[in-house]
């Protein structure tokens, strides 16, 4: 293996960062992670240390390095960076300290500031020139809130000392020792900040935010020459090609090219994303359109995008919360330890809804409990709660596309589950494919950045062979019993909305 030439992949995510090299099929060779801290301050409100998110991707690049022997790091050719997405991050130019938090992407602290936007008539056209919606998830806001409440903030933009990025732009400026300050059109394309059709930043929007111009990532193709490994740090001199949000990354891993493929990411939360090729499909009903990738010269791939707050975050609260298991992985034996869910329902708005409602003031619910019900019982309804949740996501996808989608692509820590994919297809009606290597993020930067490097001529050839090693879920039940358990789920859910406890 060390003879060849391998592809260096750096995957920041919500809870850890990873970093793995894959050789130029797309198989893994090695990887390493590490773990990083989030707070939760108050209701609502999600944060991280900057100086976390970096130290924790840069732990995880040292242990990587540690692991291969000197002539595998030799053979690497060439670094992707793919990243937690809408993630806000502020820092002086000049030394590169933070300006406060980085304001996760399920912060809902904004919700005020979304909405008084809204009153002064701003969503309409924000919401055709982006084709994202004025919610606290996306980057806007959050660049609002940090300049109204952080005064190191305020003071560096009126210095003309600060600078604005997404996870990705923070990362490349830490990677090339403070050389490039960067945004990728990908993740450009989720801090509302963008207009999707002509790919650049607009200033009128920009303004509404307080953000100086001067504080703007340069923007960048998906795919280029965005600078090196800065010295003293592992892979030092390494060219840096390739820069995806994570959800992006993962359709590409999935490799879900042609238009109509899909593929839905279980991580944190649940990310449904559609390829629509160069075309952008809109949707009347909440789902996003995105940028899902361009070519060195910034000619875009565009998508169609489902977004759940909350997927992960719910067997982590069966864990810490309730304490009903003692590992993740304990979830799915539990849940198969009773028949059905009782009739439990576990609506899992913890953090508020995305789509299609887009909700911040929603919160959890858990329903129809009886004396009968039991541990099992719960464990079976936050998975099938989850698989809910997608399957709304993918009836609207094939609403906005005119035609159902064929199967559905699955990857993420959280689709290691069987009982959850058996959920997917039972509540979509979909097969569902899950592949060996459920790392698709990382396995999608890593292939991107070797069609920059030349290492890969063309993905459709790797895409040939990725029915070789899938396993299938169909679905079990018919399709009157799977209407009665939606409507009884879209019954939940709207006990979940416009909550206020």
């Amino acid at each position: 293996m060390a003879d060849q030439p391998l592809l260096l992949a750096l995957d920041q995510g919500t809870s850890s960062s990873r970093a793995a090299v894959f050789d130029a099929k797309g198989d893994l060779v090695a990887s390493a992670t590490a773990p990083l801290p989030i707070q939760y301050p108050a209701d609502g409100w999600v944060e991280q240390h900057p100086g976390d998110i970096w130290n924790s991707q840069r732990q995880a690049l040292q242990d990587l390095h540690q692991q291969l022997d000197e002539e595998q790091r030799r053979a690497v050719v060439s670094c992707g960076i793919t990243n937690q997405r809408e993630t806000t991050v502020l820092w002086r130019r000049s030394s590169g300290s933070p300006c406060g938090p980085a304001l996760v992407w399920q912060d809902g602290r904004t919700a005020d500031i979304c909405q008084a936007w809204k009153a002064d008539g701003l969503e309409s056209a924000w919401c055709q020139r982006t084709g994202l919606l004025l919610d606290p998830y996306f980057s806007a806001s959050k660049i609002r809130w940090m300049l109204e409440h952080h005064p190191e903030a305020a003071a560096a933009a009126a210095q003309g000392d600060l600078c604005f990025g997404t996870v990705e732009s923070w990362l490349l400026w830490n990677l090339t020792g403070g050389q490039r300050h960067g945004s990728d059109m990908s993740n450009a394309s989720r801090t509302l900040l963008m207009d999707l059709e002509q790919r650049c930043w607009m200033d009128e929007f920009r303004e509404q935010t307080g953000l100086p111009a001067n504080a703007l990532p340069e923007l960048l193709p998906c795919r280029g020459e965005f600078g090196h490994i800065a010295a003293k740090l592992p892979f030092a001199g390494l060219p840096i090609q390739a820069l995806l949000g994570d959800q992006q990354a993962a359709t590409l891993g999935q490799l879900c090219l042609q238009p109509g493929e899909a593929k839905c990411t279980y991580g944190t939360g649940a990310f449904l994303v559609i390829n629509t090729g160069d075309s952008i499909r809109r949707s009347s009903d909440g789902l996003l359109s995105t940028l899902g990738w361009t070519d060195a010269s910034g000619t875009p791939t565009y998508c169609l995008e489902g977004s759940l707050f909350n997927a992960g975050t719910v067997v982590q609260w069966l864990r810490d919360g309730l304490q009903i298991i003692e590992q993740a992985d304990e979830v799915n034996a539990l849940a198969q330890s009773v028949p059905d869910s009782g009739g439990v329902m576990l609506v899992p708005a913890f953090t508020g809804w995305g789509t299609p409602h887009w909700d911040p003031q929603a919160r959890g619910v858990l329903v129809g409990l009886t004396r009968d019900s039991n541990r099992g019982h719960i464990a079976r309804a936050a998975l099938e709660g989850i698989a809910l949740s997608v399957a709304t996501l993918v009836e609207l996808a094939g609403e906005a596309l005119g035609r159902g989608l064929g199967e559905l692509a699955v990857d993420g820590g959280a689709a290691a589950s069987d009982p959850l994919l058996q959920a997917q297809a039972d509540s979509t009606g979909l097969t569902v494919r899950r592949p060996r290597n459920l790392e698709s993020t990382a396995r999608g930067i890593a292939l991107f950045a070797g069609v920059q490097c030349g290492l890969i001529p063309d993905l459709s050839a790797i895409a040939a062979h990725r029915q070789d090693d899938v396993q299938r879920f169909e679905p079990q039940i018919n399709t009157e019993r799977r209407r009665l358990q939606r409507d009884r789920w879209n019954d939940a859910v709207n006990r979940s909305l416009g909550w206020h406890g």
